[in-house]
């Protein structure tokens, strides 16, 4: 069960499911699209996985909510040097 507040303060709930199926073969053979595809895809599912943390620190204690917040941020850094790859990737 994945609970979260709307902005308007209600409460939701809902079942959360993730399908976590990952391919960690080391292929050396992947091309430039297959590997834009693929860290857009993880980008996309990162930033998503932070929105829900945001969601459920909202549940948490103060203190604890707040090293949420700053995990948070910490994922948006990591999230800003893939979207530079992909940026670089495009160009090529």
């Amino acid at each position: 069960m994945h609970e979260h507040h709307h902005e308007q303060g209600s409460l939701c709930e809902h079942e959360h499911h993730h399908e976590h199926v990952h391919d960690h073969g080391h292929a050396h053979d992947v091309s430039n699209e297959e590997l834009r595809a693929l860290l857009e895809y993880m980008l996309g599912h990162n930033r998503h996985h932070a929105e829900e943390l945001k969601d459920l620190a909202v549940n948490l204690p103060r203190e604890k909510a707040e090293l949420i917040y700053a995990a948070v941020e910490d994922f948006g850094r990591g999230n800003e040097k893939i979207a530079q790859v992909l940026s670089g990737l495009k160009g090529e």
